[in-house]
């Protein structure tokens, strides 16, 4: 069962759907997020078995989050790949600059573009929304290289508009926070290892089982853990108990240093140690 969207939303809607049907087949690649959510559910309703979703399994995506893209496309009734990439293995992802997500999302689409030429998807399409288009983002340079399209782009769809449509399509991502993957959180520069994503995905799946759903565990030098969670939660993380249990479980995952940022959780703030110049450079 679908609900209809407000009705300045029901034209790009429908033009969203054209534009897919226009691809004839495609491939989507599918983090599980709702705009790869919208995305999956807007090319099966247009394509059907012509369009499949692409997740990308490596250490850089948690297990949980995995788990839950499957049983999203379940849910929506897109056929759905499950693809190792290697990205941890390229040099130039693990060295953590600060264009780390191009070598991650040119790893992604060549793996993508192989499975559509085997099984005969025409277009790669990404969840890429109008929004993005104003943020630091080097993955879209590597989807220009590999002709990946944004549809929600193309039909001038921004993020509020993606959850609306998302919640209806019942969607069950229609308010989820974004989750991107595990190497965002490592501080620029330092190296990324499986090791280290798995510290920050135990200690991030420890916070988010007691009731903190908006959280970010940032790894910085030296094994430094700067936990980020709305100003309103952080009296619940320094109450007597809460903080030793939080102290020895970090602990026990192989952090040193245990801190709050007072600033609280706020997306993409390890952007915020580069200089504007650096980041239109490295945009070019």
């Amino acid at each position: 069962m679908t609900v209809e969207p407000p009705p300045d939303l029901i034209e790009k809607r429908d033009r969203l759907l054209d534009t897919l049907r226009g691809y004839e087949s495609c491939a989507v690649a599918f983090s599980g997020g709702v705009d790869s959510a919208v995305v999956a559910q807007a090319a099966y309703l247009a394509l059907g078995d012509n369009a499949v979703a692409v997740t990308a399994a490596s250490a850089s995506l948690s297990p949980v989050e995995r788990q839950a893209a499957v049983e999203l496309a379940r849910r929506i009734g897109i056929r759905h790949e499950l693809i190792a990439t290697d990205e941890l293995q390229d040099p130039s992802y693990a060295r953590n600059a600060p264009d780390r997500c191009y070598h991650c999302k040119s790893e992604l689409y060549g793996r993508m573009r192989q499975l559509a030429a085997l099984s005969g998807q025409k277009i790669l399409a990404n969840g890429a929304n109008l929004d993005d288009q104003g943020d630091y983002r080097p993955g879209m340079q590597a989807a220009g290289e590999h002709a990946v399209r944004s549809p929600l782009i193309d039909c001038g769809i921004n993020k509020a508009e993606v959850r609306q449509l998302a919640a209806a399509w019942q969607l069950p991502v229609w308010d989820k926070p974004a989750s991107p993957c595990l190497s965002s959180r490592i501080a620029y520069g330092e190296e990324v290892t499986p090791g280290r994503l798995a510290m920050i995905d135990a200690a991030e799946q420890f916070l988010r089982v007691r009731g903190l759903p908006e959280v970010r565990v940032r790894y910085h030098r030296g094994d430094l853990a700067r936990i980020e969670v709305p100003p309103s939660a952080l009296p619940q993380l320094c109450a007597d108990g809460a903080r030793e249990e939080l102290l020895a479980e970090l602990a026990r995952l192989g952090f040193k240093y245990i801190t709050l940022d007072l600033a609280g959780f706020r997306s993409g703030s390890l952007n915020a140690v580069l200089p504007m110049a650096e980041l239109r450079k490295i945009a070019q």
